[in-house]
């Protein structure tokens, strides 16, 4: 056997690797999410101040939570995607930061997403993009 093509073979073999980084994420279904926001009303006129969130529901897999700090906008989806769907696991959400209802109350920054703790569990907050054209925020997850 050619000695370069032994050694791209042997590359090729070690180099593949099943990918288990979200085999434990599957609880989210993938819901398509179009949403506009005018932060001129009254119900979200406390948004753009650093450090508020929001919940909107009856979007994604439990609502979205929509999050500021002052310069930049994040939302998420309001259920906790270490669980699989019950009434428990919607996440309230208190400033920066989520908590989910069930009984591990599993708490998530609303900035980045990741889970918070000393144990925390391996799926993340399922991220939507947050586009901000005048008072109108867009959010959507294509």
């Amino acid at each position: 056997m050619n000695p370069l093509l032994y050694i791209l073979s042997l590359f090729l073999l070690i180099s593949c690797s099943n990918n288990y980084e979200n085999e434990n994420c599957k609880f989210l279904l993938d819901i398509n999410v179009n949403l506009s926001i005018d932060l001129s009303l009254p119900e979200y006129s406390q948004l753009p101040f650093a450090g508020n969130s929001i919940y909107i529901p009856n979007y994604g897999n439990g609502g979205i939570i929509v999050a500021s700090t002052g310069f930049d906008y994040y939302a998420w989806d309001a259920r906790d995607p270490n669980h699989e769907q019950s009434s428990c696991s919607i996440l309230e959400e208190s400033g920066l930061e989520a908590t989910c209802g069930c009984s591990d109350q599993n708490k998530y920054s609303l900035v980045t997403g990741q889970a918070l703790g000393d144990n925390p569990p391996p799926c993340s907050l399922r991220f939507y993009s947050v586009r901000k054209n005048g008072n109108i925020l867009y959010i959507s997850n294509n």
